[in-house]
């Protein structure tokens, strides 16, 4: 049975909870409030939170100087085509290694995992010069496979753990029934794990989101995401605060709507769930 929780804890624990929300979701309200300062204001000393003379200047200022549309494309196809990928090659890896183990599965996993150590300089001089050689520098084909890549362990650690979650006894009752391999993949197990797939995709589509290193080191114009679009508001001739904030904040307004569309939805699901 649960365990009663006096009054006094829930309301010690929701203040807790906030308080630590709104420290974690601070620097970015600061970053959409400095969007709206002039550049004196925004280096003003005290600084200045709410009461200040708000402008849409800079925001004029950022679409005038830069196509913000042609970079928020390429942010999505870069960051969409290489989650979609990464699930493509990452869910039968994750059922073979959750449903025929080996003996050197758990070997396996922990090499995988054991790639994200290694420094993403330490492989830039190869993999660019293979974009080069290839005539995929600057190009989104070479940044989403190899932004998939860096991103497989992981999609590959997630869904290897939800799929332990599901009893084998059902897989087996679908190849009894006669399903081949591939509809035992797409029509028992896939639906089953829907909801530790979409948090694998939500996952991943972020980290290629926000994936800043290689976009800045191999683009330039053409395949050049939202990150380098901000990036090119920190240059020789200054930091601009306020323009870097409004790049900043139109770079992360669509994180911020797929973020709170894909929580309703959650929620949606789980009230779903617990009612049927």
């Amino acid at each position: 049975m649960a365990r009663a929780v006096s009054p006094q804890k829930k309301l010690i624990t929701t203040i807790a909870a906030w308080a630590i929300g709104i420290l974690i979701f601070f620097p970015i309200l600061w970053t959409i409030l400095t969007s709206f300062k002039t550049e004196g204001t925004a280096v003003a000393n005290p600084p200045v939170f709410l009461f200040f003379n708000w402008t849409l200047e800079n925001y004029e200022t950022v679409q005038e100087r830069s196509n913000y549309v042609r970079y928020l494309w390429n942010s999505i196809a870069i960051a969409g085509g290489s989650t979609i990928l990464g699930l493509i090659v990452a869910v039968p890896a994750a059922w073979s290694m959750a449903f025929v183990p080996g003996k050197r599965t758990k070997d396996i996993l922990m090499w995988m995992l054991s790639t994200k150590m290694l420094p993403a300089v330490g492989v830039l001089y190869p993999i660019y010069l293979i974009s080069i050689k290839l005539g995929l520098l600057d190009s989104k084909g070479a940044l989403i496979v190899i932004l998939m890549l860096i991103n497989l362990p992981i999609i590959i650690w997630m869904l290897y753990t939800y799929f332990r979650e599901i009893p084998g006894e059902i897989l087996e009752a679908g190849r009894m029934d006669g399903a081949t391999l591939r509809e035992e993949i797409l029509y028992i197990l896939t639906p089953m794990a829907v909801p530790g797939i979409a948090s694998t995709l939500l996952l991943n589509f972020i980290l290629a989101w926000n994936e800043a290193f290689w976009t800045l080191n191999l683009t330039a114009v053409n395949a050049a995401p939202l990150t380098a679009f901000i990036a090119s508001y920190s240059s020789p001739e200054g930091l601009f605060f306020a323009k870097l904030s409004a790049a900043s904040t139109m770079a992360i307004a669509p994180i911020l709507i797929l973020g709170w569309f894909s929580q309703k939805q959650l929620v949606r699901g789980l009230t779903f769930g617990a009612v049927k």
